[in-house]
């Protein structure tokens, strides 16, 4: 069918049958979409819980010895089945993951290229297997205790479940959150003794940045980004005949959408702005240079911010600069037409190529950021799919495809910064694709360009806050409702903005002595 058709999101309880109980409630998700109940048992072991669906997928596929949850969608399909002689044809993603891991065992999350979570039980080892995609973009948490292990794709499901926890091994415990722990990107957790006791777990890493360098001469570094870049937009909107694309007119965006209009022919274009700032003209341009079906959304300042709430509570996150860029994204989300629909960004692209260090000037301290970027963005959740998913839309973001990201951060630095222009290998991979100022076009952040960090200061400013303390009130804001929406459970639209910026601020002032009686 078109349009995504998977599992966008899960909380699975997997235990021995005689401890496993069923879910007695749905989980109050972010994500949107048809809430589908899961109760699978077997004589040693019952999966229970909810997953969230887009489309019709299969949700547990069981081939009688091995069970398997999918959440999101692999995007190697092809050369998976054809390393497996399966043909090109199988039946579906689920039951393709299902066939690698009977092939390769674990190594198979070494050999998929996707987006996704996994959950596995193997009824030949007894192990129940946990995996994330080699970026963690589904965010995956779990909790084990000796009647069994809860996987959940967002964290605040798990925040508050009683009973005692276990530590499990290779995981991040997350302190206050009832032994819940954060599964790391790349990782796949093999756990021995489910529901009988304490899991013994064993961590192992599919995926790594490469930290080596290729030298290549400049065409062969552009023809290579050039196809690695089509193959991940390809991947992505499968049989989808319309798909969305997100498009500020800067370059990641463009090269996006001009490779889902060769692909496909027909594309719809959305540009967010504010009444602070915007793209539009940028964005305009390269609509018409590639006939999409366009159009602009234009969301008062005033209630962009007011918004942070929903993103905190999507993004599970406290970081409030990744937050800044976050929020016009899920400001654009929620006032779409609503899903089931796929969309796709041009978000990420900065990291592998430098593009938010445009001013680093040597090429030593270029690289150094990169690594350095590279080896610290897991945990951050910039491309959760829950961000869209408050809107039922599933995104996907093709700049952090497995093979494209291993060109982009393997390249040397002077293929990405080149002749005083800034990710000039992809500018130049994108020359014959986009109009010539696309292609030249400075780079411009997603919340420079929507106005959100002006906002969002000028909101403090108002309230009283000294300049000196802005950063120190939007850390403490962005604190505050995660503490409410993700571990205390609240729904977004029952936190104010407005009311916690003032109580955080009148509490400083109460302290210092600043208040009146």
């Amino acid at each position: 069918m078109p349009g995504p058709n998977l599992v966008s999101g899960a909380r699975i309880r997997v235990g021995s049958a005689s401890t496993a109980e069923p879910a007695t409630r749905s989980p109050r998700f972010a994500t949107s979409g048809t809430d589908t109940s899961v109760l699978v048992t077997s004589p040693t072991s019952t999966w229970s819980g909810t997953a969230v669906c887009l489309g019709s997928p299969p949700v547990v596929i069981d081939d009688g010895t091995i069970r398997l949850l999918l959440v999101g969608e692999i995007y190697n399909g092809d050369r998976i089945a054809a390393a497996l002689r399966h043909g090109t044809e199988h039946d579906g993603d689920a039951a393709l993951v299902l066939a690698a891991w009977r092939h390769w065992g674990a190594g198979a999350f070494r050999a998929l290229n996707g987006r996704y979570a996994v959950v596995l039980e193997d009824g030949h080892s007894g192990e129940v297997v946990i995996a994330t995609d080699h970026a963690g973009s589904v965010p995956l948490w779990i909790r084990a205790d000796e009647q069994g292990v809860d996987v959940s794709t967002e964290l605040k499901v798990l925040s508050g479940v009683p009973g005692a926890s276990v530590l499990v091994a290779g995981a991040e415990c997350l302190p206050g959150l009832s032994g819940a722990h954060r599964v790391p990107a790349a990782t796949v957790l093999v756990m021995h003794g489910v529901g009988k006791g304490k899991p013994v777990s064993r961590p192992l890493r599919t995926w790594l940045p490469p930290m080596s360098r290729r030298l290549m001469d400049e065409d062969a570094a552009v023809a290579e980004v050039g196809v690695r870049l089509s193959e991940a937009v390809r991947g992505r909107v499968r049989d989808d005949p319309k798909p969305t694309v997100v498009l500020s007119g800067g370059i990641d965006s463009s090269g996006v959408a001009a490779h889902v209009a060769a692909r496909t022919g027909r594309l719809f274009s959305v540009s967010m702005g504010t009444d602070i700032s915007d793209e539009f003209s940028a964005a305009a341009s390269v609509a018409r240079h590639l006939r999409t079906d366009h159009q602009e959304l234009t969301v008062p300042s005033a209630d962009l911010v007011r918004e942070l709430p929903w993103v905190v509570w999507a993004a599970e996150i406290t970081d409030h600069s990744i937050l800044e860029y976050l929020l016009p994204l899920v400001s654009l989300y929620r006032r779409l037409e609503p899903g089931p629909r796929r969309l796709l960004t041009g978000y990420g692209a900065d990291i592998p190529l430098g593009g938010m260090h445009r001013l680093t000037e040597r090429l030593s301290s270029l690289d150094a950021v990169i690594s350095d970027d590279m080896a610290t963005f897991d945990g951050l959740n910039e491309m959760s799919p829950v961000l869209s998913g408050i809107a039922g839309i599933w995104s996907t973001h093709p700049y952090w495809d497995k093979d494209l990201l291993d060109v982009l951060v393997g390249l040397e630095a002077g293929l990405k910064r080149r002749y005083g222009r800034d990710k000039w290998v992809l500018r130049q991979s994108l020359a014959g694709l986009l109009p010539a100022e696309t292609v030249a076009r400075p780079k411009l952040g997603i919340h420079e360009g929507s106005g959100t960090t002006s906002a969002w200061t000028a909101a403090l400013v108002a309230e009283g806050v000294p300049g000196n303390r802005v950063d120190e009130i939007k850390e403490a804001m962005t604190a505050r409702m995660y503490e409410m929406v993700v571990k205390g459970r609240e729904h977004p639209a029952d936190v104010s903005f407005d009311d916690v910026l003032h109580d955080l601020h009148h509490g400083w002032k109460t302290q210092r002595g600043l208040t009146t009686p």
